[in-house]
């Protein structure tokens, strides 16, 4: 009967608008929450088919169906704190939860989230405030970050930060410029370089140059090391230019007999190449015709340029995150190395994943499998530190949809209220 069919259609209209409201009420109630995406509610119809022409008509009444918009992003907001993380655009911060970390993280589910506070705790761990701790790939000593499989979480650790902790940075590579005097030079010329260790421990290169009284513009350079005892690792004959076009730079670099296997000079790059106690050194002292490194002008021997990489044990003074997922540790003694990289999780249905609490999402058979990105590659965005992300809620959008949705629900009711009369004249006409 047609008109029970109106009462079961005002019926479903009170349910699905109620639904509504209550999706209206979440998105304003959080409204201010960091990294909060809208929900949103649908209406279908249902349609009871009769027969054409009959003269009769059932209503189906209507279905609500509500969904998160996962996929949208809310603006950017700065902060004052390094760790303070947000995508810009798509793709997802890898998370877990602090009470999974006794367990295997390969048998943990990958939870996500868009944007994070996150602080260090008594542990030195990455982690917010409701539990949430991030997720990233270590670094190798030298900064560098391993090969790991990028549709499984096996790989990834716990992001953790001491601030107590130290490092230090052995030297690799040393250029040398030295100008050695062209006139009154009969007695060896001392030169000591400092370099780093493996350990944090300063040594030193001790180099003499010794004239060749002999022959014009030869020199003789011995290279002994502090840290194995003062034993020869590089010993070479220099001679000289002479020439109007290139004079006073190299000429030639010959070892000598003393010269260990090894410890050649390559011309085309003007580098030797040294090995301390700790491993190899490369030293640039320049290559034939090459103003910067080794020189002979005038009557002056003088270091004009020596400058090397490397430095002594630092205390960790900060830490950032860079777009690339790249965490960067920074030293007291200006030495900075990455310690981390987090990767950005990508599904094909950002939509379809399964919401959390605490703006977390998990995969769902609607969202299909994901897969672990170097942030700003592929379909990812980049990730961006001393940023949050805020909430997706249009509050003034959200204020015109509850005013409609009240609308629709007092005619819903009416729409009962008329039933009920209609059912009360036919329940009159026994009287």
């Amino acid at each position: 009967m047609s008109i029970s069919s109106s009462l079961n259609a005002g019926v479903a209209g009170l349910a699905a608008n109620a639904t509504r409201l209550g999706t209206i009420s979440d998105n304003i109630a959080n409204s201010g929450t960091y990294g909060y995406k809208r929900a949103e509610t649908e209406f279908e119809s249902f349609v009871i088919s009769g027969s054409t022409n009959s003269g009769t008509y059932s209503a189906g009444g209507v279905r609500a169906s509500s969904s998160r918009l996962i996929g949208e992003q809310g603006a950017l907001v700065s902060t004052s704190n390094a760790t303070d993380i947000a995508v810009s655009g798509n793709g997802f911060i890898p998370v877990t939860t602090e009470v999974s970390l006794d367990g295997t993280m390969g048998d943990q589910p990958l939870m996500m989230t868009t944007t994070g506070s996150f602080y260090t705790d008594a542990d030195g761990i990455l982690k917010t405030d409701s539990g949430l701790v991030l997720l990233g790939w270590p670094a190798e000593a030298d900064g560098s970050i391993a090969t790991y499989a990028r549709d499984t979480m096996t790989g990834l650790e716990p992001v953790v930060i001491n601030s107590n902790q130290t490092a230090g940075d052995p030297t690799t590579e040393i250029n040398l410029g030295v100008n050695l005097p062209a006139e009154d030079a009969d007695s060896a010329l001392p030169l000591s370089v400092e370099y780093f260790g493996n350990l944090g421990t300063s040594e030193s290169l001790d180099i003499t140059f010794t004239p060749d009284t002999s022959t014009e513009n030869t020199w003789t350079m011995t290279i002994t090391d502090s840290a194995s005892g003062g034993a020869i690792i590089g010993e070479y004959t220099l001679v000289f230019d002479d020439s109007r076009g290139s004079g006073g730079t190299l000429s030639s670099v010959t070892p000598t007999a003393n010269n260990p296997v090894g410890a050649d000079y390559d011309s085309t790059d003007g580098t030797l190449a040294l090995t301390v106690d700790g491993g190899p050194i490369e030293m640039t002292i320049g290559k034939p015709g090459d103003t910067n490194g080794l020189t002979q002008l005038s009557d002056s021997f003088a270091p004009t340029s020596i400058t090397k990489d490397g430095s002594p044990v630092g205390n960790l003074t900060s830490v950032e995150i860079d777009d690339g997922g790249y965490i960067t540790a920074t030293y007291d003694t200006g030495f900075t190395r990455v310690i981390y990289q987090i990767p950005l999780v990508d599904v094909p249905n950002a939509n379809g994943l399964t919401a959390l609490g605490n703006q977390t999402y998990q995969v769902s058979p609607n969202s299909g499998s994901f897969f672990l990105w170097d942030a700003g590659d592929g379909p990812t965005g980049t990730i961006e530190g001393y940023a949050r992300e805020s909430s997706t809620t249009d509050v003034a959008a959200e204020l015109t949809d509850l005013i409609q949705t009240q609308r629709a629900y007092s005619s819903n009711a009416k729409v009962i209220q008329t039933v009920d009369e209609m059912l009360q004249e036919t329940t009159n006409i026994k009287r």
